[in-house]
């Protein structure tokens, strides 16, 4: 009798740990969206970059984000990509509009205003405000992106460009 109860507590203990365990994850995934927008807000490219695995991918491309460059990773790409966004608009601001959490998947809707100072997206500066919206979902994993798939209003921001 004494096993068995034993038993049950080390059976407690071990799912309390597992609880534990998963609720760091979730604390992880929760702040994520928060820490990518303050990250490009403080227009700090090192703790955005701090925030991918050095695995990464990226399942997005488009004529604006094109695959890497031949020798380039897809966490060093993304990086580069976002300090061309912060160049081009260097009072860039990053908001989370709403995020959803499943596992170790987060959604993210996410809103980026400045004013367009510097050349972006081979369009030299306008001095217009811009003001566009993205949908990303995000695996993370060890507490790191490790999985992107998004869309972003590329289009949109063409349009206020001209």
């Amino acid at each position: 009798m004494q096993r068995r109860s034993l038993l049950i507590a080390a059976a407690s203990v071990a799912a309390g740990a597992v609880s534990s365990q998963a609720l760091a994850q979730h604390d992880t995934a929760a702040s994520l969206p928060e820490r990518f927008a303050a990250a490009l807000s403080a227009h700090d490219i090192k703790a955005f970059a701090a925030l991918f695995s050095e695995d990464y991918v990226n399942h997005q491309f488009s004529a604006a984000a094109p695959p890497p460059a031949a020798g380039k990773s897809q966490k060093q790409a993304t990086v580069d990509f976002f300090a061309g966004r912060i160049a081009g608009m260097p009072d860039l601001q990053v908001t989370v509009e709403a995020a959803v959490i499943a596992g170790d998947r987060v959604a993210a809707s996410f809103v980026y205003s400045g004013t367009q100072d510097g050349p972006y997206l081979g369009v030299a500066p306008t001095h217009r405000r811009l003001r566009f919206t993205s949908c990303d979902i995000f695996s993370v994993r060890d507490a790191l992106i490790s999985e992107h798939w998004g869309m972003g209003d590329i289009a949109g921001i063409l349009a206020q460009l001209r």
